[in-house]
């Protein structure tokens, strides 16, 4: 079969028909590659993960353990964020004669921690000019340079050296480390073991 047979066999178009049948390939040209782009692009978008949002609840509850000079001294379910004095008010509010100031009433709460609200002792005479000292259970863990030197026995000079030992050496893991601190002693830390916890 030579090139004039089959230019014989094949139909003959028109002008106007060559001209439809340019557009019809152009459009399908153009929409294949519409259609190439489109799902391609949607194919990277669905391949691409969502981003992953938490929210945490926003009441979500803590347990706190408020004990020493309050009304009602219990373990109370607070909303986390709330702070001491939340937990004291709970507790009914503190007792004549507890010691409010040495306590910061406005610090956030943890889940589990226990607040512990001393009293005032007096020391000396009245007309003497008597000096109030705490008598509550000291956190050796958060308890400041003031708190440990309000402990008998624990002077400025010791208790600074608690502070310095804590900040360089990390938080205490037993009250038995205190014997690491220089000038406290066995005996010392013997007469002020119940006024201290972790």
């Amino acid at each position: 079969m030579n090139f004039e047979e089959l230019r014989e066999r094949l139909p003959i178009y028109t002008t106007q028909q060559k001209q439809a049948l340019a557009v019809l390939s152009i459009l399908g040209i153009g929409f294949s590659i519409f259609l190439f782009v489109t799902t391609r692009g949607s194919a990277i978008a669905q391949e691409s993960p969502k981003p992953v949002i938490s929210i945490s609840p926003i009441n979500s509850t803590i347990m706190v353990h408020v004990a020493g000079k309050v009304k009602k001294p219990d373990v109370y379910p607070l909303l986390q964020g709330s702070r001491v004095a939340d937990a004291i008010r709970a507790a009914g509010g503190a007792l004549q004669g507890a010691n409010l100031s040495e306590i910061n009433l406005a610090r956030v709460l943890n889940d589990g921690e226990q607040i512990y609200v001393g009293s005032f002792t007096s020391t000396g005479s009245k007309n003497a000019g008597s000096t109030r000292k705490f008598s509550g259970v000291l956190n050796i863990n958060r308890a400041s340079k003031s708190d440990f030197d309000s402990l008998s026995g624990i002077g400025p000079v010791i208790a600074g050296r608690i502070v310095t030992y804590r900040v360089q050496n990390g938080p205490f893991m037993a009250i038995d480390d205190l014997l690491k601190v220089a000038g406290v002693g066995p005996k010392t830390l013997e007469r002020i073991r119940s006024r201290l916890t972790l």
